[in-house]
């Protein structure tokens, strides 16, 4: 198996929105945005599916290696050999890399968030610097579109943690912010025990407002003469904005016990919709 089938089949099997964008790209960039998916799945993972702390902190600090080494052209894994032609192509930083990397290590170190400017840091580091490695995979002309991708990325953060509320406090995880539960008199037991009620519905609908907010600020601040470049970027808007819609119709406490998605049919119509409307 070649590197780039590697990031391919690492990719596909996610199942994420994001497989569903890739497909309208020309093959460059295709494959490119492919390599840095695979690599933040790679380093998601550890966090995901390793139960001793140490071992996941062994493996991250494997993985900064990894960048470095990349970066002084002697990549070892298949995602870093993969990454090798798009760093050069699209100036991709290493620290931006490094900076994923230490998002991840702030899920092994906490599993509450004080407040939202705590969160913020987090989301900065695990999706706004994807989304302005991503925007520079696109193609951008105008300097502007790296405060889009700034502001897509903490959107679809929020989004994540909106839908996947219940299914993280099963992991004894919150990620809402603290001062929030309080704000709207919810506890951390009602949330990890998933306790629906008016308050946690308050509560959600509250986070579900802050998330709309950065997808406005993101597209009010995307420049007109980007707009074809980051299509990607707007397709995935179209499927992260609806399940968010989806969640707060059917009403924002109901993601405590189940998990909303949208179906496959529904996500490609919506990628080709979007595609059209911006050619």
């Amino acid at each position: 198996m070649t590197p780039k089938q590697y990031c391919q089949e690492k990719a596909a099997n996610s199942g994420s929105s994001f497989y569903y964008s890739f497909m309208f790209l020309h093959k460059q960039k295709r494959e490119a945005i492919t390599a840095l998916y695979a690599f933040c799945r790679e380093v998601d993972d550890i966090v995901d599916e390793c139960t001793e702390l140490k071992v996941a902190q062994v493996k991250l600090a494997w993985w900064k290696d990894e960048i470095r080494n990349l970066y002084l052209g002697n990549p070892i894994h298949p995602v870093t050999k993969a990454l090798e032609v798009p760093i050069k192509t699209y100036q991709l930083s290493e620290e931006h890399f490094l900076e994923i990397i230490d998002g991840m290590e702030m899920d092994l170190n906490f599993n509450r968030y004080q407040d939202f400017k705590q969160l913020q840091l987090y989301c900065y580091r695990v999706a706004s610097v994807v989304g302005i490695l991503s925007a520079q995979i696109f193609g951008l002309s105008n300097r502007q579109t790296l405060k889009f991708a700034h502001d897509l990325g903490m959107a679809f953060q929020l989004t994540n943690i909106i839908r996947d509320v219940g299914e993280d406090a099963r992991r004894h995880r919150i990620y809402i912010p603290l001062d929030d539960l309080a704000k709207f008199n919810v506890s951390e037991d009602d949330i990890l025990n998933s306790r629906e009620s008016v308050n946690v519905k308050h509560l959600l609908d509250y986070q579900i407002e802050r998330a709309e907010s950065f997808y406005d600020k993101a597209l009010n601040t995307l420049p007109e003469d980007d707009r074809k470049n980051q299509r990607v970027g707007l397709i995935m808007t179209a499927i992260y904005r609806t399940l968010l819609r989806e969640i707060k119709t059917d009403g924002a406490e109901k993601v405590l016990n189940s998990r909303t998605s949208l179906g496959t049919l529904r996500k490609i119509w919506l990628a080709f919709r979007t595609w059209i409307r911006n050619l």
